[in-house]
């Protein structure tokens, strides 16, 4: 079996990883998979605690954190060097519902007998049943998406109303599906579930074989590991490593604090637009803008902001709303 996976490392699928995984046991009789060691080495930025696997677990609080952001605040991972990270052109399940939690990836590709077979036996030989896509299903937990590259809506539903139901209740989360679910009629009622996904297919699931669970997946345009904090709204679906989450939510924070006060001083009726937004030029101002976000952060967080603006001063976001920095 180790033979087996150094030759598939030679796939283009992957290479770079793979290189580095051409030693590992396919103890589950993947052709792809992470190791605990691997886990911590292709994550070793992230901050938190981890699962029994090495998979790491941002904090609940973050994830609630996440839930007050939108898109444009979190468009500040591109500004620190991650530009792969954002997919659209999705379908949604329901609009109006965030995703957000923890990424559990699962990897699938067109079947090859001769690929599927040796995974089959390897499997056989240990009393395991064949792995499919409902082995990741299975492996979900509280706070969980599953993400998964299912190779387009040519092969069927991946899940319908029945294994949506499970990941709702599982998980209180969703799913990303680069790919094509089913029973559309039977999920629109599970308006707590969220999901994005290519198309809605009348057959289920076919002529896909799983090659990997918890390894990096790639999902349109981005690039995910295994959990990644995913944000999900209308616009389309973020992945985000863990080691940034943090500094997303607390500049999130200092944007909610400047467009709260940049309403309060429209509303006072005294200023055209351009006196306060995107940053206010009249000394005063400035200065009553500061106080109003010392106030509100509290003054340790104030002065942590503030050093940090000093160290890389953010780029200005043009246009109206909550893409808005805190100056």
């Amino acid at each position: 079996m180790k033979s087996w996976c150094v030759r598939m490392a030679r796939s283009p699928i992957l290479a770079v990883l793979l290189l580095a995984l051409a030693g590992a046991p396919c103890v589950w009789g993947q052709v792809f998979q992470l190791t605990r060691e691997q886990m911590l080495q292709y994550t070793a930025q992230n901050p938190f605690a981890r699962f029994p696997d090495g998979r790491p677990k941002v904090p609940d609080d973050l994830l609630a954190k996440l839930k007050d952001m939108s898109a444009e605040e979190v468009l500040g991972l591109s500004q620190r060097g991650f530009r792969n990270q954002w997919e659209a052109g999705w379908q949604v399940l329901h609009p109006q519902k965030r995703l957000i939690g923890r990424a559990l990836t699962l990897q699938m590709m067109p079947t090859r007998p001769d690929v599927s077979e040796v995974d089959a036996a390897a499997r056989r030989a240990k009393n395991l049943t064949r792995l499919n896509h409902q082995t990741a299903i299975d492996m979900l937990q509280k706070d969980d998406v599953l993400v998964v590259d299912a190779c387009g809506a040519q092969f069927g539903g991946v899940i319908g109303d029945n294994l949506g139901f499970y990941i709702m209740k599982t998980t209180g989360a969703g799913f990303v599906i680069d790919g094509a679910i089913r029973d559309i009629v039977g999920l629109a009622p599970f308006t707590d579930l969220a999901g994005y996904y290519r198309a809605a297919v009348p057959p289920a699931i076919h002529d896909l074989m799983v090659t990997g669970i918890n390894v990096p997946v790639r999902i349109g345009n981005a690039t995910v590991m295994p959990g990644d904090a995913v944000f999900g709204d209308p616009e389309g679906v973020y992945f985000i490593p863990p080691s940034q989450v943090k500094d997303l939510v607390d500049e999130a924070d200092v944007t909610h604090i400047h467009d709260e006060w940049t309403k309060k001083k429209f509303e006072e009726g005294k200023y055209i637009s351009s006196d306060i937004y995107g940053s206010p030029r009249d000394p005063a101002l400035i200065r009553e803008y500061q106080d109003y976000l010392k106030e509100k952060l509290g003054t340790q967080r104030y002065e942590e902001y503030m050093k940090r603006r000093a160290a890389q001063p953010p780029p200005a976001v043009p246009g109206g709303g909550r893409g808005g920095r805190g100056q």
